[in-house]
């Protein structure tokens, strides 16, 4: 090869990771901490009602509003999708909070951005055939209780209510039921008694006759009678390095979502349902609405961590969580979630 070509060679690959490098600072990577306008955002199950935050910020074009292009991947458990995060294939994971907590034991700073919920959302279903036996967490010991995965809040908040009631986790059989139609396919095969998730799921079972509502987690009042107090759980959580480098598409994220809490705040299930996707009332529009109405209540309207709140969960997962448990002195809450985001949305 002359010394001409190999110049145009050289001149096409430094050409190349110029492009590289300028692509990398506008999108969903931004190393450098330029502007990011892409941003990919891992849901715990996009279609559950406790995350509905997140398409419907999407379907009410407010991320758009906002310059950016925000890419909503779903994943069916927390657990999964946070491993997503970790690995730095999305920027955010629309999960609960308390991953927060059990990552930061294991040397990882994620932080919630935006707070969307101050109860979990979550609902314990007994199967209408054990209805008579299995009335309270006390009746837990000998059963085959339900959680999306190993690892997930489920299953943390499963464990707390068995221990919280004198049943040891070793007492019962955990077993991996997912959400929406696996889980419905597990309560009818018998492959478990009971088990906790989400609408519409619980709309589906209760509606049909199949499960009946054993523990309420969606309203304050139930979560604080099943758990001692305020559990923030749905919420917009990122990586710490990431948020700080990034706090001009950070702020943009937490406007839209805010904006989208207001939305919620002020407008009917009904409205709500009409702006999802279609597909996401495959059970009934009449029955997604009311899947929406049983659950809206336990969104906030301001984005906002309740200290209380942080608090409590980790008081929940220091008494069983085996990466937290011993470690409460250690865990410092203040970076686990952030207000400032939140404070900074103009109403």
């Amino acid at each position: 090869m002359n010394k001409r070509a190999l110049a145009a060679v050289a001149l096409a690959a430094v050409a190349a990771v110029s492009l590289s490098a300028c692509q990398d600072s506008r999108g969903a990577g931004g190393g450098n901490g330029g502007p990011v306008t892409d941003v990919k955002i891992m849901v715990g199950g996009i279609d559950k009602v406790i995350y509905l935050p997140a398409q419907l910020t999407e379907q009410l074009g407010y991320f758009k509003d906002q310059g950016l292009t925000v890419s909503l991947l779903s994943e069916p458990a927390g657990a999964t999708a946070e491993n997503s995060l970790i690995s730095g294939d999305v920027q955010g994971v629309v999960g609960f909070y308390d991953h927060t907590i059990d990552l930061q034991t294991k040397g990882k700073c994620i932080t919630s951005v935006v707070q969307f919920a101050d109860v979990p959302g979550e609902v314990e279903v007994v199967s209408t055939t054990k209805a008579d036996e299995i009335k309270s967490p006390a009746d837990f010991k000998g059963r085959k209780l339900g959680f999306t995965s190993p690892g997930s809040s489920t299953d943390f908040l499963t464990q707390y209510l068995a221990t919280k009631a004198g049943v040891q986790t070793s007492d019962y059989t955990g077993v991996k039921a997912g959400a929406g139609q696996t889980f419905i396919a597990a309560l009818d095969n018998g492959g478990i008694d009971a088990g906790m998730t989400t609408d519409p799921t619980v709309a589906q079972l209760t509606s049909t006759g199949k499960a009946k509502i054993l523990l309420d987690m969606r309203t304050e009042e139930g979560a604080k009678a099943a758990l001692g107090g305020l559990y923030p759980a749905s919420s917009l959580y990122m990586d710490c390095a990431w948020v700080s480098a990034h706090k001009d598409t950070v702020q943009k994220l937490a406007n839209a979502f805010v904006k989208t809490l207001a939305y919620i705040d002020s407008h009917s299930a009904e409205d709500i349902a009409s702006k999802m996707p279609a597909d996401y009332a495959n059970a009934g529009k009449d029955l997604y609405v009311k899947s929406i109405n049983d659950t809206k209540g336990m969104f906030n309207a301001d984005g906002k961590m309740k200290t209380e709140g942080a608090k409590n969960v980790l008081e929940v997962l220091s008494q069983f969580s085996p990466n937290v448990k011993g470690k409460k002195d250690q865990i410092d809450l203040a970076k686990t979630y952030t207000t400032e985001f939140a404070d900074n949305v103009k109403k």
